[in-house]
């Protein structure tokens, strides 16, 4: 597992982690009931606080993607579908959200950023 954290990136170092371990999850790089790294040793493997990991874990494990067994560690959850889709409608409208405000930005009108999804769909 391969975490990178970017001291200029504006997002703090928990939410990259959390980030990071969600597309790992998503893509199927970590499967269902697969072992996470303690907290103290990924904090020390990024060389952060354990305190940041702990907060990550935390949230992985309230939006449904790990859980913990008190003694054991942390491990992936078995896929929701419908938190993995849930997921995935959130990031495509994070995506979406930036190419709006791009197109406004650079006049393109709605109907033209419509056009230019329906010629994406096409392709696929």
């Amino acid at each position: 597992m391969n975490i990178i954290i970017s001291n200029s990136s504006g997002k703090p170092i928990y939410e990259q982690i959390t980030f990071q371990l969600k597309q790992l999850i998503l893509t199927g790089e970590l499967k269902p009931h697969d072992m996470l790294p303690s907290m103290r040793l990924l904090a020390k493997e990024l060389r952060i606080s354990v305190i940041t990991t702990k907060r990550a874990y935390e949230d992985l494990e309230k939006d449904g993607f790990i859980y913990t067994v008190v003694g054991k560690g942390s491990f992936v959850a078995d896929t929701n579908q419908d938190i993995l889709r849930e997921e995935h409608l959130r990031q495509v409208e994070d995506y979406l959200e930036l190419a709006v405000e791009q197109a406004r930005q650079a006049g393109i009108s709605k109907g033209e950023v419509l056009e230019i999804l329906e010629m994406l769909f096409e392709e696929v």
